[in-house]
C-alpha cells in the first residue's frame, strides 16, 4: 500500500476517534438534560395527539347526535334525507352557542387559529392564550358539528399550542425551549389528525417555527411519532382517502398539463383566501352599520349556511366525503365546478361569521374539485396522451392546499400520507411548486401570514421586520435617574417641540423617527395629572439599534443551531 494512502487512512482514523471522544464527553456533560427534554417532548406529543383524537371523536359523536346518523363520516349524503327545517336551524343554534362562548371568554369575539400559534412562536416565546384557546376549541367543535363549513386541523393545532403553553409555563421555559415545545405539540396534533408523522414534523418546522434548526428536529420527530401512535391506536393504520389503484402519468408528455394545473390552483387558492378576507370585512361593515351585537354574528352566518345546505348539503362540515368522491372521479364536470364555488362561499361565510374552524380541509376539498374539473377537460382534449382524472384531483388537492398554507414541503407529504400513494409524486410536486410560487406573490406568502398582516403583525417579511415590534421604549430607554441619562433640559426642549414618545412605543415606530429627524435620543413621557407630561427617561438611537442587532443575532443563532 502506498505511503500516501496509509497516511490518509491513519488521519481519517484519528479524526473519527477524536470526534467520538468529543461526542461522548458532550453526552456526559449535557446528555441528561437533553434526554430529560426529550421525555418532556414525548409527554407533550402524547397529550397533543390525545387531544387531536378526542377532538375528532367529539365532532363525530356530536354531529351524529345532531344530524341523527350513526356514521358521521357520510354526513353530507345523509343530510339530503333530513327535513329542510333541521338543516336550517342547526347551524343557527350552533352559531348562537358559539357567539355566547366567544363573547364570554375572548376579548374580541374571534376564534384563535394557526395564525395565532405562528404569532406566539415568533413574538411570545412559544406561548398562546390559554383561556381564549380553550374557548376557541369548544367553539370550533360546535361549529363543525352543527353545520359550519371549515376544517378541524386549525383548532387542533391551537389546542396543542395551549397544551405546550401550559407545560412551558409550568417548567419556566425560555424562548427557545418554549418554541421547541410548541413545535412538538403542533407536530403531534397534525400527525394524529392525518396519520402522517413525516408531514406533521415538517409542518411544525415549516409553518409554525419557520426554520429547520437541528436542535429542534429530534424532539419534534419524537412528538410527531407519539401523536401518530396515539392516532393509530384509536383509528388503526388507515389513510384518510382511498384512491383508485394504478394512478400513473402517461409518460412525461403529460407534465405540461400539471404545470398548467399548478398555475390554476394558485389562482384558485388566492380567490379562496381573498373571498375569506372580503367576507370578513363585509361582515364587520354590516355589523357596524346595523349595530348587530357580536354574539349574534355567528348565528346570522349559521342561518346563511343552513339556507345553502338545504339545496347543497355538500358544504356541511369538513367535506371529506365530497373530497373522496373527487379523488375517485365520481363527480361530473359541472358538479365539480359548482361544488368548488359553493365550498368557497360556505367557507367565507363561516370565517366571516367568526364561527371557528380551519382552512386546511376546505382547501383540500376545493383543490380536489379544481383538479378533477381540470382533469376531465384535459383528458377529453388529448385522450391519447392523458392519464385519468383521479391523478389531476390528487395534484390539485395538494396544489391548492399548499398555496393556502404556504407550506409546499409538508403539504406535499401530507397528500402522500393521506392517500398512501407515493407513485405520483412527480405530478403533485410540479403542481404544488407552481401554485405556491404564484400564490405567494399575490398574497403575503400564505393565508395565516396574510391574516397576521391584517392585524398589523408583520411576520411575512421575516425577523428583520417583526422583531421591531417586540421591543418597546420602556424596556430599552434610559431612565431619568440613570447615570447615563439624557440631559433633562434637552428632553424638555424636544417635548415642547412635540418630539416625544410614550413607554409603549415600539422600535417599529421609534426608528423611523430617528431616521427622519436625526435626533440622538427621544424623550419618553407619560400623561401627567396637571396637563404637563411626566418625563420617564429617553430612548437613545444607539440603544435601539443595539437591541435590534442583538435580537437579530439571537434569532439567527437559534435558526442555525
Amino acid at each position: 500500500m502506498p505511503e500516501r494512502t496509509r497516511d490518509l487512512i491513519r488521519r481519517q482514523y484519528e479524526e473519527s476517534r477524536a470526534g467520538l471522544q468529543q461526542g461522548w464527553q458532550l453526552l456526559l456533560r449535557k446528555g441528561p438534560s437533553q434526554i430529560q427534554f426529550w421525555f418532556i417532548a414525548l409527554a407533550v406529543g402524547i397529550a397533543s395527539g390525545a387531544a387531536a383524537v378526542g377532538f375528532r371523536w367529539s365532532i363525530g359523536w356530536l354531529q351524529a347526535v345532531l344530524y341523527q346518523t350513526d356514521d358521521a363520516r357520510h354526513i353530507q349524503g345523509h343530510a339530503s334525507t333530513l327535513p329542510w327545517w333541521l338543516l336550517l336551524t342547526l347551524p343557527i343554534c350552533g352559531g348562537l352557542v358559539v357567539g355566547l362562548i366567544l363573547g364570554r371568554f375572548t376579548p374580541d369575539g374571534r376564534v384563535r387559529s394557526v395564525a395565532d400559534v405562528i404569532e406566539g412562536a415568533a413574538l411570545y416565546r412559544g406561548r398562546v392564550e390559554l383561556k381564549a384557546g380553550l374557548a376557541s376549541a369548544l367553539a370550533s367543535l360546535i361549529t363543525l358539528s352543527s353545520g359550519g363549513s371549515s376544517g378541524r386541523e386549525g383548532p387542533v393545532v391551537h389546542l396543542a399550542g395551549v397544551i405546550s403553553t401550559w407545560v412551558s409555563n409550568r417548567i419556566g421555559a425560555g424562548g427557545i425551549t418554549g418554541r421547541d415545545l410548541l413545535g412538538c405539540a403542533v407536530a403531534a396534533a397534525v400527525s394524529a389528525s392525518f396519520n402522517a408523522p413525516i408531514a406533521g414534523a415538517l409542518f411544525a418546522l415549516e409553518v409554525v417555527l419557520r426554520h429547520f434548526a437541528v436542535h429542534a428536529f429530534a424532539p419534534i420527530v419524537i412528538a410527531s411519532v407519539a401523536g401518530t401512535v396515539i392516532s393509530r391506536l384509536a383509528f388503526g393504520n388507515v389513510t384518510e382517502f382511498t384512491l383508485t389503484p394504478l394512478l400513473s402519468l402517461s409518460f412525461y408528455v403529460e407534465l405540461p398539463a400539471f404545470m398548467l394545473l399548478g398555475l390554476l390552483s394558485g389562482v384558485v387558492a388566492v380567490l379562496l383566501m381573498r373571498a375569506i378576507f372580503f367576507a370578513d370585512d363585509l361582515g364587520s361593515h354590516i355589523q357596524r352599520r346595523f349595530r348587530i351585537p357580536q354574539v349574534l354574528r355567528p348565528a346570522i352566518a349559521g342561518g346563511l349556511l343552513g339556507a345553502l345546505a338545504i339545496a347543497f348539503p355538500h358544504i356541511i362540515g369538513v367535506g371529506y366525503e365530497t373530497t373522496s368522491a373527487a379523488l375517485r372521479a365520481e363527480l361530473l364536470l359541472h358538479e365539480a365546478v359548482v361544488f368548488a364555488i359553493l365550498k368557497v362561499v360556505a367557507v367565507a361565510i363561516t370565517m366571516a361569521g367568526r364561527m371557528g374552524g380551519g382552512v386546511f380541509s376546505p382547501s383540500l376539498m376545493v383543490g380536489a374539485l379544481t383538479g378533477l374539473a381540470f382533469g376531465l377537460v384535459a383528458t377529453q382534449l388529448v385522450p391519447q396522451y392523458s392519464g385519468n382524472g383521479e391523478l389531476y384531483a390528487l395534484a390539485g388537492m395538494g396544489a391548492v392546499s399548499a398555496a393556502v398554507l404556504g407550506a409546499p414541503i409538508s403539504t406535499t407529504l401530507i397528500v402522500f400520507e393521506l392517500t398512501g400513494d407515493w407513485q405520483t409524486g412527480l405530478a403533485v410536486m410540479v403542481a404544488v411548486s407552481l401554485s405556491t410560487a404564484l400564490a405567494s406573490r399575490l398574497v403575503d406568502r400564505s393565508f395565516f401570514l396574510t391574516l397576521l398582516e391584517h392585524k398589523g403583525v408583520h411576520l411575512a417579511a421575516g425577523p428583520q421586520a417583526y422583531l421591531l415590534s417586540v421591543y418597546s421604549a420602556a424596556v430599552i430607554m434610559r431612565s431619568k435617574d440613570s447615570p447615563r441619562a439624557a440631559p433633562e433640559a434637552a428632553c424638555w426642549a424636544l417635548v415642547e417641540q412635540g418630539v416625544h414618545i410614550d413607554p409603549d412605543t415600539t422600535l417599529e415606530v421609534a426608528l423611523p423617527i430617528f431616521e427622519r429627524d436625526g435626533h440622538a435620543f427621544l424623550p419618553v413621557v407619560t400623561p401627567g395629572g396637571s396637563g404637563r407630561p411626566d418625563l420617564q427617561g429617553a430612548l437613545f438611537h444607539v440603544d435601539a439599534l443595539r437591541a435590534y442587532n442583538r435580537a437579530l443575532a439571537d434569532t439567527a443563532a437559534e435558526e442555525h443551531s
